[in-house]
């Protein structure tokens, strides 16, 4: 098993992923510049955080369109995992990967810090080793986090189990408080309609070992890498 980290100019959090990967769980990675055309050696994909391009036109837009995107799009639709981490997530939406789009923090600054999640769903290759209704503690870094899809495309998400995370209080409550970023009904996180590609704006990677004060962003890689050992 190995699986792929792409690189864009901007990127920051393609090491973490990558250490979080091969020395905290132990499978093969491997970092990818987005120059790369050929990913047929992955069985899954990690898009991870940063600033692609410096988040010029909008976050994520220049990125969406390297060419490595057909390929990491070809493999998504062979049914391999793709996961994309805040800009990741960003890169998605606007590749056609998955739906809605992450716009302005509704206070717009720059927002780091703790925040809670609820597992909505368990059954994608990312949540599978969670119970639904957890509450687990993973960090966000981001001014353009601000999910927004039209009302169709938000009752289509609801109505296909499409939504992984929400943003909650510490008991698991969905408040105007506990949403950090003005997200559509507190949302933090989708898949698509296959439930195979995940995007999310906090950080797994950041929240996988107890030094960082959470591990629980580590389920989301060993579910991913469980669903990979069992194809």
């Amino acid at each position: 098993m190995t699986i792929g980290i792409i690189q864009f100019g901007g990127s920051n959090c393609d090491l973490d992923v990558l250490h979080v990967l091969k020395d905290v769980i132990g499978v093969d990675a491997e970092l990818v510049w987005y120059k790369e055309q050929d990913l047929t050696r992955f069985e899954g994909i990690v898009v991870p955080g940063g600033f692609s391009y410096g988040d010029y036109l909008r976050a994520g837009a220049i990125a969406a369109r390297t060419p490595i995107m057909s390929s990491v799009r070809q493999l998504a639709q062979e049914g391999k995992p793709v996961i994309g981490i805040c800009n990741g997530f960003q890169v998605l939406t606007e590749s056609g990967l998955l739906d809605g789009a992450l716009t302005t923090n509704k206070y717009p600054k720059f927002r780091c810090e703790p925040t809670y999640l609820r597992v909505e769903t368990t059954d994608t290759p990312f949540t599978s080793k969670f119970s639904k209704g957890d509450v687990v503690s993973i960090p966000i870094a981001h001014k353009e986090g601000n999910f927004y899809a039209d009302e169709s495309t938000l009752s289509g998400l609801e109505d296909n189990d499409q939504v992984a995370f929400r943003y909650v209080d510490s008991s698991g409550k969905v408040t105007e408080e506990a949403n950090p970023n003005g997200s559509q009904e507190n949302i933090a996180g989708i898949v698509s309609a296959k439930k195979n590609v995940l995007g999310m704006m906090p950080h797994p990677e950041r929240a996988s070992e107890e030094i960082l004060g959470s591990k629980d962003g580590l389920r989301i890689f060993e579910s991913m890498v469980e669903f990979i050992s069992s194809q």
